[in-house]
């Protein structure tokens, strides 16, 4: 890597690129790659910068550098699901989209309906780029959320030599992780094939309180020459358990404490502010220990202050194969099938919840249960596309096609006094369902476009995309027993997202050699979530389906990108109307007899500007350091019909939520071929967590470091590497992640998640 850029250009029209396995990429001794020939703001970073995060990062941590991206997380790796957060130009995780190698993940989303985060679908050593379009995605994107821009991740394919490597970290917490990876290399006996295999195991304590992050994966991919083409193949197994952090709010941190956590392992004091509560008609639930007392244990204030545990379990299988062809010089065609199955639980140590409202009568069991919902996902998939070069126009165009069966459920599980269940294993045997549905997903989706290279200096671009996605709900259960059939309990039926005509256009013109202007103008829709579900009644799903349309933007942005010599920049700006926002509100009982639907409540207008550039002042010292600046507010103040008269809450004009105004990060970077570093710092600015503006946290400020030395001399010593990785290095105390419980009104809710403290890693690495 020695003399490796920061920052580099893309060669080529990306229109063309190829999209599949990142196998002996060229540019993988680059950081950040400025997508040279787009007509989007978008980035790529290389496998090299994600080598210099700790160990087991994920993807989603590495995009944190980039210009308008506010990235947040509860963990040094940004790998605790319900922490991580990204908000990008004012929309957040769920409204973005997201792939790898072209598949699609979903929306990102904890309880993810259609996908998985990516750091279940891929082992992070095994990312070979990742690609950031701010504003929006290319049309071949297979996504249905993104409303805003989209992170691309490609897989490191498997390599022409064999080989391998071998990586063990260690660190604070009690952390250890451990990866393999073994190279075939190509195999001239069957034709050049090629094809790898990898694992990782990892396990670290929570920073706070008790409870372990867990995760197991593994990867196989493989590169087989058949006819004119190439078969390639990938496949994921991830098994992953993670113990929750406590969401607090602004009252409670400055109360109990930064370090303030769930209870576990202390399983009698949770007991005792459960029966407490129960005492006090806090939950609802019959006294079931009237001797506890009506007085919470110093200093406990709320039924609320902290729960016993609650956790997050994942088990997936993902698959893919492709086959990429060139016909003829001037046509390229491309087809991936996909599978991919989840079961999971999000499991909550209720007090609100007992047997003994079920008419249990055992004095032995405890008055907390465990609260899931459960997952069971099953989706199989097809995209397809054909690249044809005509002249001066390059014309593409494909299709998507998926159909998703997926299953919720809400049921609760039995604790005895003596011992709690563990809450890192599958919950069985339940003593009560509250409700389970059955969702079927069917997304349609096709797309064509035109790049014309009108000269040497400008080239245009245009297309669109059709999407259509429809949804079919049907109820098992409901508030804990069958419905009866027609009542308005049993909710089922379709509704259906759509949008024929989405389109893109765009232009690259080159001023002078190292020197473009870009510009594009973008038009997405976000489908119908689970969201019109969760009225539970078929009044309110046929409400929703009759009142309400999917969310839909316009963005519109322009920018130059520049490069002379050492140094490489660009700036853009935007403009985003994103219209038909969809929120959770009452319309009262006279409309549809159940005070909670989803509606559309008006637009929010976006507009900012993006700077982002690198120089290299030697062959070893680099510099890249991006500045954003952000205006999201919504258009509209949003009427409450659950009050009389009808309340209006004054959201117009007020900032969007967990949308910081400033943005400012940098990266030095040192490389001689032996030593090597980075330290990056970021600020953030302020946050509002409420929609009326008056719920804010503080702006912060912070930084990691690693540092690294690569071995040599002789056989034995090539390829070893040692790596040290310290984040969060001035121990900066901060409220990170906003939202995790939802945003609110005008109140402080209890919907943060603090930064992890200063941790240290190492790393020892082989490569042969």
């Amino acid at each position: 890597m020695m003399g490796a850029a920061i920052v580099s250009l893309c060669a080529g029209n990306a229109w063309a690129q190829a999209t599949g396995p990142d196998t002996e990429d060229p540019d993988r001794d680059v950081v950040v790659i400025i997508g040279q020939g787009e007509t989007r703001q978008v980035q790529t970073l290389t496998a090299v910068d994600l080598e210099l995060e700790a160990a087991g990062s994920s993807a989603i941590k590495l995009i944190e550098s980039l210009p308008g991206v506010n990235y947040t997380a509860a963990d040094p790796f940004g790998a605790y699901e319900w922490a991580v957060n990204i908000n990008i130009r004012g929309f957040q995780k769920d409204q973005l989209g997201y792939t790898l190698d072209k598949v699609p993940l979903g929306d990102m989303s904890y309880g993810n309906y259609n996908g998985l985060h990516i750091s279940r679908a891929i082992i992070s050593e095994n990312i070979g780029k990742t690609e950031l379009a701010q504003g929006s995605a290319s049309l071949a994107t297979a996504s249905t959320s993104n409303l805003g821009g989209a992170l691309t991740f490609t897989s490191r394919g498997p390599s022409n030599n064999f080989g391998g490597e071998i990586a063990l970290t260690g660190g604070t917490e009690s952390m250890y992780r451990g990866y393999a990876r073994l190279e075939t290399g190509a195999v001239d006996a069957i034709g050049g094939g090629k094809a790898y295999i990898s694992y990782a195991n990892q396990s670290m304590d929570k920073w706070k309180q008790g409870g372990a992050q867990k995760l197991e994966q593994f990867n196989l991919g493989f590169e087989q020459p058949i006819g004119p083409g190439v078969l390639s193949g990938y496949y994921d197994w991830s098994k992953r358990r993670e113990t929750d952090y406590q969401d607090l709010s602004l009252e409670m941190i400055d109360r109990l404490g930064y370090e303030w956590d769930n209870f576990a392992p202390d399983w009698a004091t949770a007991q005792l502010v459960a029966d407490i509560a129960n005492n006090r008609g806090d939950t609802g639930a019959p006294p079931t220990r009237p001797g506890a007392g009506t007085v919470y244990p110093s200093p406990i204030a709320t039924v609320d202050d902290a729960y016993y545990d609650a956790s997050g379990l994942r088990d997936d299988s993902l698959a893919r194969l492709s086959y990429d062809v060139k016909v003829t010089d001037d046509l390229a065609v491309s087809v991936t099938a996909y599978l991919h199955e989840n079961e999971g639980q999000g499991t909550w140590y209720t007090p609100y919840v007992n047997p003994f409202q079920f008419g249990a009568t055992d004095l032995n069991l405890s008055p907390i249960s465990v609260r899931t919902t459960e997952y069971d996902m099953n989706r199989a998939g097809i995209l397809g596309s054909a690249n044809w070069r005509l002249g001066n126009h390059t014309i593409e165009g494909g299709f998507w096609y998926e159909y998703n069966d997926f299953n919720q459920d809400r049921r609760f599980y039995a604790n005895t006094r003596q011992t709690p269940r563990e809450s890192l294993h599958f919950m069985r045997n339940p003593f009560a369902t509250q409700w389970s549905y059955n969702y079927d997903f069917e997304t349609k989706m096709f797309y064509v476009q035109d790049t014309w290279d009108i000269n040497d200096a400008l080239t245009v671009s245009g297309g669109f995309k059709s999407v259509t996605v429809d949804m079919t709900v049907s109820t098992n259960l409901h508030n804990f027993a069958a419905p009866a059939a027609g009542s308005n309990r049993d909710l089922k039926g379709a509704i259906t997202s759509e949008d024929n005509f989405l389109p893109q256009v765009g232009f690259t013109y080159e001023i002078e050699a190292g020197s473009e202007i870009f510009g594009g103008y973008t038009e997405n829709m976000r489908a119908h979530t689970l969201a019109p579900a969760s009225s539970q009644t078929q009044s309110g799903f046929d409400f929703i389906k009759q009142n309400t349309n999917p969310e839909s933007s316009k963005t519109t942005e322009i920018g130059w990108r520049y490069r002379n010599g050492p140094f490489q920049g660009v700036v853009a700006g935007y403009y985003v109307k994103f219209e038909d926002r969809l929120l959770g509100l009452s319309s009262g009982a006279g409309i549809i007899g159940n005070p909670s639907v989803i509606k559309n409540v008006g637009s929010v207008t976006t507009k900012g500007i993006e700077f982002a550039g690198g120089y290299d002042f030697t062959d070893e010292w680099s510099v890249f350091a991006s500045y954003s600046y952000n205006d999201s507010s919504y258009d509209d103040d949003v009427i409450d019909a659950s009050t009389t008269p009808t309340t209006v809450i004054a959201t117009g004009g007020k900032t969007v939520v967990n949308a910081p105004k400033h943005l400012l990060k940098g990266d030095l970077s040192y490389d001689n071929g032996t030593f090597y570093g980075k330290l990056s710092v970021a600020y953030t600015g302020d946050r509002y967590f409420s929609y009326v503006n008056t719920a804010e946290v503080d702006g912060y400020t912070v930084a990691d470091l690693s540092a690294g030395y690569r071995f040599g001399g002789n056989e034995m010593l090539e390829g070893l590497e040692l790596q040290l990785n310290v984040t969060n290095l001035m121990d900066e105390v901060y409220v990170s992640t906003i939202g995790t419980n939802g945003f609110n009104n005008s109140a402080d809710n209890q919907t943060l998640m603090v930064s992890s403290p200063r941790q240290v890693f190492a790393t020892v690495r082989k490569t042969f």
